[in-house]
């Protein structure tokens, strides 16, 4: 079933936009969300939560729109943003007991097996958490509401290796009864590697690629060999390459690529895919 839809989002400003904006996220689904800083993002994000006014476009929430039944919704999402914070000299406690006010599907017993299960003391003050506390204290306040959707901008961002680990495990283990699905932005795309099942990739507001993992990654090839060898045909299908002391290398879509044994050829990984696209908006050729 899918729990989120996104239908031609449009958000103008003097001097970026949203350009039609889709994309749908199935319950049970781990979506990464990814673009260079400034590609819109966030921007998508808080649009979806109707947190800025968009110009046009359709969000549903488990086939609802999102506009005409926001308070009743937004009880099922979890959502965080990055630059978001608490009081941060204030308790824990203090602050989950203002915040449960807001859910009429507040679960206590619930909360308090996730300040278990995160091993979070509610009589420590915000401030005295680590950066990966403060996104376990958020997913467990998401979690107490019955959130079936979570929304989350850059949760990983800033945190040490075994931090993420551990928030990547625990978002793996939420969409397991395949009634959740998370949907979160990240610059990390190592992180992608290791708990996606989809990917949403957005340039400049507008979205390249929204599919699976398997077939965002399936779709390219990463192509290499002798500057000799990189002749115009490949040239004028290459998103973009490089050349590096006599080597080229540059990737291109597997359907467009004829095999030539002079050359080799390997999948690309998320990040690879990123630059190589990336660059071919700015360069028809970069050399380092």
């Amino acid at each position: 079933m899918k729990i989120l839809e996104v239908k031609d989002l449009n958000k103008i400003y003097p001097s970026f936009r949203l350009n039609n904006v889709s994309f749908t996220l199935e319950e049970g689904s781990i979506m990464g969300f990814i673009g260079r800083n400034g590609a819109g993002k966030t921007t998508t994000l808080k649009a979806i939560m109707n947190l800025i006014h968009k110009n046009s476009g359709e969000v549903k929430i488990e086939g609802k729109d999102f506009i005409e039944n926001e308070n009743v919704l937004k009880g099922n999402i979890g959502f965080l943003l990055a630059e978001h914070d608490y009081y941060t000299k204030k308790k824990i406690k203090i602050i989950s007991n203002v915040t449960k006010r807001f859910y009429k599907d507040w679960d206590d017993d619930k909360y308090h097996y996730y300040l278990k299960f995160f091993n979070i003391d509610e009589n420590k003050a915000i401030k005295d958490l680590s950066n990966g506390m403060k996104v376990k204290y958020q997913l467990a306040i998401a979690l107490s509401h019955n959130a079936k959707l979570l929304i989350l901008d850059e949760p990983t961002s800033g945190l040490d290796p075994i931090s993420r680990d551990e928030i990547l495990e625990i978002f793996k283990k939420i969409v397991k009864d395949k009634k959740h699905a998370i949907l979160f932005s990240t610059h990390i795309t190592s992180d992608l590697d290791k708990c996606a099942d989809a990917i949403t990739y957005i340039h400049n507001g507008s979205i390249v690629a929204s599919e699976t993992k398997n077939d965002f990654l399936e779709t390219y090839l990463l192509v290499s060999g002798s500057e000799n060898d990189l002749n115009d045909k490949l040239k004028n299908h290459f998103i973009s390459y490089r050349i590096e002391d006599g080597k080229f290398a540059g990737m291109i879509k597997k359907s467009e690529y004829e095999e030539d044994d002079k050359l080799t050829t390997k999948l690309p990984n998320i990040e690879e895919i990123m630059i190589y696209t990336e660059r071919s908006k700015e360069d028809e050729e970069f050399i380092i």
